[in-house]
């Protein structure tokens, strides 16, 4: 089978982050003056959309799970799995928000609690912002994030498998306005991928320097360039590697050592911290989230003048849309041979209540730590960042000499695992060719190209202009993004009226690897 570049998709998103970098080295100030405003405008014009988005795909995975489409099979009838429940729920897990569950978990909910929002009318560090905290947490991190990224990502994987359409967004949206879009598919392509590189830029370079920050508590000194880029050649490196070895041997193999040890990591947790308190309070919290869950969700400030949902809620819904359309196309390219409902549970049901059992243990746990005991994780968060929280957390249990290090490490295989499903799911993107029947390999090549490019900038950025630009490039990309989302969930609407549609394309029968990759 013949594979070339697509031009029209590879060469708008690398110059235009060339640009970028150049811009912000030449007048930072200026760059992200205007990428500041930028940002700004989105989120105060388009906050309510976002809301609503991201409310609507929760309510539509929930709608097609429980519809005579849910037992349709990706791939046809005779389609058999590329992997095995567990080698998929792994990577699955471990390959959408583990990262940021990782670090985020201990030290968000600490904002929440000391500086709840104005219009709440919470007093800092009460029980009720505790509540408030651990209940934002449920929001931001389990059922809602992981519907942005499964709904879309169920859609691909039906045009792709049972269609037999390209590997392209604009697959996506086929069913709804017919083989006329093929015409924008480079555009709607490049846009998607420009959002989800400059993502993975700063999702690079904030992983660098928590890992910098870690390795500073051993080797001295400051975090310096030189440092920073040993750092992301090491993680670049790794992930290219795992990336090009092909889904079945380095994604699989290394999202499942990232599955194993952030359990082992969590169970840890569990029995030498809080447990008690931690399982009260999240009991107590989550019915909170349940009770208050439309309102939270459709949050946006307006009413009160409060800036917070920009800052957190809708920021968040923006970044997930943001990544969601090229996300899609490596979770449904992993999915054949299952149901839909099958689909729902492993992309969503599953990663969301993995998520809110790492937030019982983990937010409880800081949670604790700062109102009940002489631990101040807040002054650590606002002193030395985000990424310090859960070190100091750590430093308070038993054994830290010996969890420190092996933290250092699992927060190292999270960045690579995230990163190379990202990179498969690119260099697929800009290879044109690549078909339902083929080994859905873009080649080592472009693998490396994209590693490169996005290691230098996370480098770039971190070491010489900061990472709040990129960060704000990467949200721009979440307006078009959710646009190409909400328009391709139309796609669904027509396939529940017409599930036949999905079942009437033959399939070729494909070699199982799911006893393999078990072996």
């Amino acid at each position: 089978m013949q594979t070339s570049l697509r031009p029209l998709v590879f060469w708008p998103t690398f110059l235009i982050l060339l640009a970028a970098v150049i811009a912000s080295y030449v007048d930072l100030d200026a760059f992200l003056a205007a990428a500041s405003t930028l940002n700004s405008a989105i989120l105060d014009n388009f906050s309510w959309l976002f809301s609503l988005g991201s409310l609507y795909l929760l309510a539509m995975a929930v709608i097609v799970y429980f519809s005579p489409l849910g037992r349709i099979r990706i791939g046809g009838h005779d389609a058999t799995p590329l992997l095995s429940r567990l080698r998929w729920f792994s990577i699955t897990l471990c390959t959408t928000l583990a990262v940021g569950v990782l670090f985020w978990t201990t030290a968000e909910p600490l904002y929440h609690f000391m500086s709840p929002p104005a219009s709440s009318g919470l007093e800092a560090g009460s029980g009720d912002a505790m509540l408030f905290a651990m209940s934002t947490m449920f929001l931001h991190w389990s059922f809602t994030p992981y519907a942005i990224y499964a709904v879309p990502a169920l859609i691909f994987a039906l045009a792709f498998y049972n269609l037999r359409l390209r590997f392209s967004i604009s697959s996506m949206l086929e069913p709804i306005f017919g083989p006329k879009v093929k015409r924008f598919g480079g555009l709607i392509d490049a846009v998607s991928l420009y959002a989800l590189v400059a993502g993975m830029a700063s999702s690079l370079g904030t992983g660098a320097l928590t890992l910098a920050g870690g390795a500073g508590q051993y080797l001295g000194g400051e975090t310096s360039p030189l440092r920073l880029g040993v750092i992301i050649a090491i993680i670049v490196v790794t992930f290219v590697v795992s990336a090009a070895s092909g889904l079945q041997k380095g994604i699989a193999r290394l999202s499942s050592l990232n599955a194993v040890l952030l359990l082992i990591l969590g169970v840890f947790m569990f029995i030498v911290g809080p447990s008690v308190f931690c399982l009260a309070l999240g009991v107590e919290s989550f019915g909170v989230y349940l009770d208050n869950f439309f309102t939270k969700s459709l949050f946006t400030g307006a009413a009160g003048n409060d800036q917070w949902p920009q800052w957190w809620s809708i920021f968040y819904w923006a970044v997930w849309f943001a990544w969601a359309p090229v996300a899609a196309l490596f979770l449904g390219k992993i999915s054949r041979g299952y149901t839909v409902r099958e689909f729902l549970r492993v992309n969503l049901l599953y990663p969301a209540l993995f998520a809110s059992v790492w937030i019982l243990i983990f937010s409880g746990t800081a949670l604790y730590f700062q109102a009940h005991t002489g631990t101040d994780l807040y002054a650590t968060l606002n002193d030395r960042g985000v990424e310090n929280v859960l070190y100091e957390l750590f430093r308070q249990l038993p054994l830290s000499g010996v969890w420190i290090p092996l933290l250092l490490f699992i927060a190292y295989v999270s960045y690579v695992t995230a990163a190379d499903s990202q990179t498969d799911a690119i260099g697929n993107l800009c290879t044109r060719g690549l078909t339902a029947d083929s080994d859905l390999n873009a080649g080592v090549p472009m693998k490396v190209i994209w590693g490169v490019i996005v290691g230098v900038v996370s480098w770039v950025m971190v070491s010489f202009v900061g990472i709040d630009g990129v960060k704000m490039l990467s949200n721009l990309g979440g307006l078009p993004a959710m646009l190409i989302v909400l328009l391709a969930s139309g796609s669904l609407w027509i396939w529940l009226r017409h599930p036949e549609r999905l079942d009437a394309v033959p399939t070729r029968k494909t070699p199982s690897r799911a006893a393999k990759d078990d072996a």
